[in-house]
């Protein structure tokens, strides 16, 4: 056999082996999902969040928010309402506001609704633009007690403005967080999160969480992987925000058209 024919050979066996962890991973356990929480942002709502389920963070936050971001988050109902069409909607604004030059909106559901493992998800259409950075994501309850990165966080989407078609699943503590976080990307081919809807989730259990993109299973993060302790074993709450700025997607720029919105169909959890 010569040393071309050796090289094909193997270039096949190692596509084979890619193609079959590729396959295997699809091939989840069936499981039966209860509905625990939802909002579905009802047509026939305009009034804002339902405030038995949300809350909002007001101001600047501590260095940005931790991140040198730019916004002032308001409740305004300029930078966050229900639009009568059964989405909820984020706004980020280019104008001057209590020191910022943005405005923007984050909700959260701390201290009224924390799950511990199930099945997380939401129907969004993204913003874009450089510097603009939309998110949905969790927390753990215990982060004002023990501060952050060992409360635990897990992105389930966060998408930099200047770069559309990609979005990225990430999860942080102690020892791996930051630029040091267990992360992976998803791009879209020919297409962008801006144009059209679609559905973000994870699957989290005591062992692992797997990351999904219109129901795609393309990243699982295993216990093992956790380079300092795995503290997903505890309450988390839920955050959608828009931020403007800051270390992860840089400064706005002529490019970055305003004002930019979040749509969010809804927000469901499952145990």
């Amino acid at each position: 056999m010569t040393i071309k024919t050796k090289f094909i050979l193997f270039g096949l066996f190692a596509f084979f082996l890619a193609s079959c962890k590729t396959e295997n991973i699809q091939e989840l356990d069936q499981k039966q999902w209860n509905l625990v929480w939802s909002d579905e942002f009802t047509a026939n709502q305009t009034n804002g969040i339902d405030t038995t389920k949300w809350t909002h963070d007001i101001g600047r936050g501590n260095n940005g928010w931790g991140n040198q971001e730019l916004e002032y988050y308001t409740d305004k109902k300029e930078n966050i309402s229900l639009d009568g069409k059964g989405n909820l909607t984020i706004t980020a604004r280019k104008e001057n506001f209590a020191g910022a030059s943005f405005t923007s909106s984050r909700i959260k559901t701390q201290g009224k609704f924390s799950p511990k493992y199930g099945k997380i998800e939401a129907r969004i259409k993204c913003p874009y633009g450089p510097g603009v950075w939309p998110a949905f994501w969790m927390l753990g309850t215990n982060v004002d007690q023990v501060g952050w990165p060992t409360c635990g966080e897990i992105d389930i989407m966060e998408l930099k403005g200047q770069e559309p078609n990609v979005m990225y699943g990430s999860m942080h503590g102690p020892g791996y967080s930051a630029g040091n976080s267990i992360t992976q990307r998803y791009a879209l081919i020919n297409n962008r999160f801006d144009t059209n809807f679609h559905t973000f989730s994870i699957e989290w259990n005591q062992d692992k969480v797997d990351y999904f993109v219109d129901n795609y299973l393309y990243q699982r993060t295993e216990r093992s992987q956790a380079k300092g302790n795995w503290v997903f074993d505890q309450e988390f709450y839920l955050i959608l925000n828009v931020a403007i700025g800051g270390t992860y997607v840089g400064y706005v720029n002529i490019d970055t058209p305003f004002p930019q919105t979040m749509y969010i169909d809804y927000v469901r959890v499952y145990q």
